[in-house]
């Protein structure tokens, strides 16, 4: 997968992606979390998988900034998981966008998602994959209405 990921974006784009990453780590420090270069390596990585693995084409540095401002609070995200819990959470983002055919914005599903991770599932990924997508497309009726998205660009 590294050498696929070095065709489409070169060394230095991979760098400036990893840089525009770390940049995240601020908001995850608060809480005890931070990612290394090698680990921001390797989700990026799992984007392009996932990417592929659902059909998906994306313009941009991908969900992972709106991933990590939005689940870094969770009282459910462990330093020692954080990294396999953004590549998760990113997985299922990308599921769940094919799912609902894009009836919900990228605010909207992260919202929802962050909603049934930290109060329906509390804290399960696995529980969370299994959720039906009509349950993540009522979940902004059912949460809090007025949700911070002020960490999309």
């Amino acid at each position: 997968m590294e050498d696929n990921l070095l065709v489409v974006l070169g060394k230095r784009g991979l760098r400036q992606e990893v840089q525009a990453l770390s940049e995240y780590n601020q908001m995850g420090e608060r809480y005890g979390l931070s990612l290394s270069e090698s680990q921001l390596s390797r989700l990026i990585e799992r984007r392009f998988a996932a990417l592929s693995e659902t059909n998906r084409v994306e313009f941009g540095g991908g969900i992972l900034k709106a991933l990590i401002y939005a689940f870094c609070d969770s009282p459910y995200i462990d330093p020692s998981n954080y990294e396999e819990t953004l590549a998760t959470l990113q997985d299922l983002f990308y599921a769940f966008k094919n799912e609902c055919r894009d009836r919900m914005t990228d605010d909207e599903l992260i919202h929802a998602m962050k909603d049934t991770f930290d109060r329906r599932v509390q804290g399960s990924l696995e529980a969370l994959g299994q959720t039906p997508v009509e349950d993540l497309l009522r979940a902004p009726e059912d949460g809090e209405e007025d949700f911070d998205d002020s960490w999309t660009e």
